[in-house]
């Protein structure tokens, strides 16, 4: 008979926008499941920790080598509770990872969820689920990203640049988000001599003229030894998103169709249980989705820093006071965070769905179900619908639990 409590072992993929061996966070952390399977190659970047049951990189028991996912299949009702079924089906609602970047993924949205059952319909080896994929980050040590739309005026006011007219709409001197969505499609359907050209013309003006937005000029010689000069992606993001540095414990909320790029930094990441997404820049000009469908699918909204932020909160949900929530505007998951000092306690109320928790930091025990179970850095767990746990920190302790 299944428990519902039990250990996870997890993998991690190998992007190049991700840290290279050791220096890796995810790689770190993945390689201290004892008995794991998964060791560290200093020669290779290591991206993303995988911890949920989704086909691609599915964690596994520790205990039997068994896939999340069959788990799961074999004892939907217990493991995952009635209401959760009710509402997503027999399967984690949620995908949580660790993320370890070292430079810029991607520029990419994620479809909502009609685009995603079109697509899928259509392309099933691309588009691998019909599912939504809003998310969330939390940084775990200095985090850059650029996220959501810049004030329509700051925009307005970049492009009033000289080597920034060509993009602008002829005879359309206010910008608004139609007048956005059409400068995005412009640039991004612009030649690669178009991108470059404007790229240095941008780069020669007096530093001055681009008033508090200045920091452009620092970031754009970056961008282009990461992704060359023509990648239309450097032009998107520095003059139309908003560029954000994250402290740890702070957090993101990017919605479905939220057009975003994460640049540097650890984070944890937990999203709605999909693995589409649509990229046009930041990337190879072949590995581009089409700018035409990229295009249409984006939102324009958010406008401003504040609204991407996701504060941290109070929650009774951690009885001794010790754990925040971070509580996205999604039906799939809250995110727990317990913080513990060398001989604290926090008790964690049971959740009617499932959670799986992992410890980015320190050690001490869990118990739940009347067993203990060993916690150190790197740990992840699997724990089922109604089930209470009690943790007790033997040092200075960090644990994230995704809750549905």
């Amino acid at each position: 008979m299944t428990s519902s409590v039990f250990q996870l072992e997890c993998s991690c993929n190998e992007y190049p926008w991700g840290k290279k061996g050791r220096d890796s966070l995810a790689a770190r952390l993945c390689s201290k499941t004892p008995g794991t399977s998964f060791t560290i190659d200093d020669g290779k970047e290591y991206s993303e920790m995988w911890m949920g049951d989704y086909p691609v990189l599915p964690a596994k028991s520790l205990e039997t080598g068994q896939k999340l996912h069959s788990i799961i299949d074999e004892n939907k009702e217990k493991l995952l509770g009635k209401r959760c079924i009710e509402r997503f089906g027999g399967v984690l609602p949620y995908l949580p990872k660790i993320l370890s970047i070292q430079k810029a993924l991607p520029l990419q949205i994620h479809p909502n969820k009609d685009l995603a059952t079109k697509l899928h319909e259509k392309h099933p080896d691309q588009f691998t689920d019909p599912n939504h994929k809003p998310e969330i980050a939390v940084a775990l040590s200095k985090f850059e990203v650029f996220a959501g739309w810049k004030p329509v005026a700051e925009i307005q006011a970049l492009f009033s640049l000289e080597p920034l007219h060509r993009f602008r709409p002829e005879g359309n001197a206010h910008f608004n988000d139609g007048t956005l969505k059409q400068v995005t499609r412009t640039i991004l359907k612009a030649s690669a001599e178009v991108v470059r050209d404007t790229q240095e013309r941008l780069a020669s003006l007096p530093r001055e003229q681009y008033g508090k937005q200045s920091y452009i000029l620092d970031l754009l010689p970056r961008l282009q030894e990461q992704h060359s000069e023509e990648d239309n992606g450097n032009l998107i993001a520095l003059l139309c998103m908003n560029f954000m540095v994250l402290s740890v414990g702070e957090a993101i909320y990017i919605p479905a169709d939220g057009i975003h790029a994460y640049l540097s930094g650890d984070i944890v990441e937990c999203m709605a249980r999909s693995n589409n997404v649509l990229n046009t820049g930041f990337c190879p000009r072949a590995d581009r989705d089409s700018v035409d469908l990229f295009s249409s699918s984006l939102s324009f909204g958010p406008h401003s820093v504040e609204e991407i932020m996701l504060p941290s909160k109070p929650t009774n949900k951690g009885k001794h006071g010790k754990t925040v929530t971070y509580a996205p505007p999604m039906s799939e998951f809250d995110m727990l965070l317990t913080d513990l000092k060398s001989g604290d306690t926090e008790e964690i109320e049971a959740s009617d769905g499932p959670t799986v928790m992992w410890v980015t930091s320190g050690s001490g025990l869990m118990r739940a179900n009347g067993k203990e179970f060993n916690l150190d850095q790197g740990y992840v767990f699997f724990i089922g619908a109604g089930t209470r746990v009690v943790y007790e920190a033997d040092s200075t302790l960090a644990i994230y639990a995704a809750i549905a």
